[in-house]
């Protein structure tokens, strides 16, 4: 990759796309292949993170940005999100800074509810690529992928003149790059669990005091209901800070007044519920009280609040995507009814918590998408008479649903925790999968893509770790390891799964003994996979796959990617 010198920087001659490219390369050389952990420590960090806000001069400015610092284990994005929203709506310019992004690094920077323009974002990237370059010494080197990120975020807002900028911190928060904030209006502290603890703990507590680390004196903080040990040790670091601490209620649907949230799942009544509590409380520090003369009622919370809860929106969370491929194939064909249907359901979970919220929203989802879809298509039947849907037609409100799960996860995490906890869950609410896929993810850890750059169809990457994953798989399936490790790879990119588990159940078929493993496959790549996955529907007409993306944000992002395309 060559070194970070080596990039010039914006240039009017280059078109747009390439200059983007440019900037993609730019950002991949500040990439450190060093494991969390290793390399200077955070301190040192840190300490040259403040120094990086002066040569850009934005130390004197942070402050003037009117911001909501939010940490968290699980849900300080979907809190963030909330707020942006309900601000938003509230008639405020707002700037959010959210991570990781999943096709576009630009989604990490949202003016006013949009991913930043692609001129503007060039505009600023290289305004702070160019100044901390001409000041690059051994002592203090380009700054790493996020250090540089949020400088990048910080140079946008206070340029775009927000009136209000909602950041979520990276990891951890007392050391986090984020926390040269020194003087936020209001922290929140979204759910806190058991994650990177090789960087902030080996205790519940010790994570909670690490998160607690974006309190700042007097400053109000909110929190969610915790468990003990981190409540304890949130309210430790408030008492020694003088921060006015308070938990937030969660926000049931008599708040709503029959609106749905934004983000699907139950557990976001939780950070929604944060989010109201951070709002209210900045737009009392800031003097705008009388946005609270419009208050609804029903639910005693402004309009403008209950606009922004229901609209609020974060790719690759609880979402919902129905594959349009599979529609075009059909009109091209003049054939509308000549295949399947393929719904992805998106959730980039990836601890044991957050994969059973998941397990619970996907199992809630596809039980709701089925008796909506029969009942829609029924009604409609029945209001024609059965006459103007011909009996393909018909047939279609009856298609068989079968729930797929294509799953990845890093070797950092473990699937032996992840797996059954996600198993467990969709058995308990009636949901099984007929099949089980094992995938690397496309992207790369150590490059930023753009959205038009190149997939990789690269089919000889590594599997061992899938192969792990689905011994995994297998022994929850079958109560015992069936698959012996010197056998396990048992799928080729020449020998692609058939399609049979459509029409019978899968369980019955897998024979270990004699490698027949209809529950579960490793395919050798994403693009292969989407093609089995279509190729299925389009020739099973009366099927329709839900398939449960999981594991790893890399893995939704890399989907999403495909699907745009």
């Amino acid at each position: 990759m060559g070194s970070a010198g080596a990039f010039q920087g914006y240039s009017y001659d280059v078109p747009l796309s390439s200059s983007y490219e440019i900037a993609m390369q730019a950002l991949s050389s500040l990439i450190s292949r060093r494991k969390r952990g290793e390399g200077p420590k955070d301190v040192q960090k840190l300490e040259r993170m403040h120094k990086y806000t002066k040569i850009l001069g934005l130390e004197e400015h942070i402050s003037g940005l009117k911001i909501i610092h939010v940490a968290g284990t699980k849900g300080k994005g979907s809190t963030c999100s909330f707020s942006e929203a309900i601000l938003r709506e509230c008639g405020f310019k707002t700037g959010l800074f959210t991570s990781p992004h999943l096709v576009d690094v630009r989604e990490r920077y949202r003016i006013d509810g949009l991913d930043i323009a692609q001129d503007i974002f060039l505009t600023y990237f290289w305004s702070c690529w160019n100044q901390l370059k001409e000041k690059v010494t051994e002592d203090l080197p380009m700054p790493p992928l996020f250090q540089f990120l949020t400088l990048l975020a910080f140079k946008i807002f206070i340029s775009e003149k927000v009136d209000v900028a909602i950041i979520e911190v990276g990891l951890g928060g007392r050391l986090d790059s984020t926390n040269v904030i020194k003087e936020p209006i209001v922290c929140g502290i979204a759910s806190l669990g058991m994650d990177h603890m090789e960087i902030l703990g080996n205790t519940l507590g010790e994570i909670a005091s690490e998160k607690a680390g974006i309190f700042k004196p007097k400053v109000p903080a909110f929190t969610v209901p915790q468990l003990p040990e981190a409540m304890d040790a949130l309210k430790a670091v408030a008492s020694e800070l003088e921060v006015p601490l308070q938990v937030a209620s969660p926000l049931g649907p008599d708040k709503l007044g029959g609106l749905k949230l934004g983000l699907a799942g139950d557990h976001q009544i939780i950070n929604a519920g944060l989010a109201v509590a951070l709002c209210r409380s900045w737009l009392h520090s800031t003097g705008h009280t009388s946005i609270f003369q419009k208050v609804n009622r029903e639910t005693e919370l402004p309009e403008a609040f209950l606009q922004g809860l229901s609209t609020a929106a974060l790719s690759g969370r609880a979402q919902v995507v129905h594959d349009t491929w599979v529609k075009s194939c059909r009109s091209a064909e003049g054939k509308e009814h000549s295949s399947g249907d393929l719904v992805f359901y998106l959730d980039g979970a990836h601890s044991p918590e957050s994969m059973e919220v998941c397990a619970r929203w996907f199992a809630d989802a596809v039980k709701e998408e089925s008796r909506s879809s029969f009942k829609g298509k029924a009604e409609e039947h029945q209001k024609c008479g059965g006459i103007c849907l011909g009996s393909e037609n018909y047939d279609g409100f009856k298609k068989s649903s079968k729930q797929i799960l294509l799953f990845n996860c890093m070797d950092v995490r473990d699937p032996q925790i992840l797996l059954p906890q996600l198993f467990n869950t969709c058995a308990a609410s009636g949901v099984h999968f007929s099949k089980a896929l094992f995938v690397p993810s496309l992207s790369s850890y150590h490059k930023v893509d753009s959205p038009t750059s190149a997939v990789a169809t690269d089919s000889k990457k590594d599997l061992s770790w899938q192969y792990t994953i689905q011994r995994t798989w297998e022994k929850i399936i079958h109560g015992k390891d069936v698959i012996a490790e010197e056998n396990s790879k048992l799928n080729s990119s020449e020998s692609m799964p058939t399609f049979d588990f459509v029409h019978d159940d899968s369980s019955l078929k897998c024979n270990p003994l004699c490698k027949q493993f209809a529950c579960s496959a490793v395919l050798p790549s994403l693009p292969l996979t989407m093609k089995w996955l279509r190729d299925c529907v389009k020739e099973n007409p009366s099927v329709r796959l839900q398939v449960l993306v999981t594991g790893s944000l890399h893995l939704v992002g890399d989907v999403l990617k495909l699907l745009r395309r």
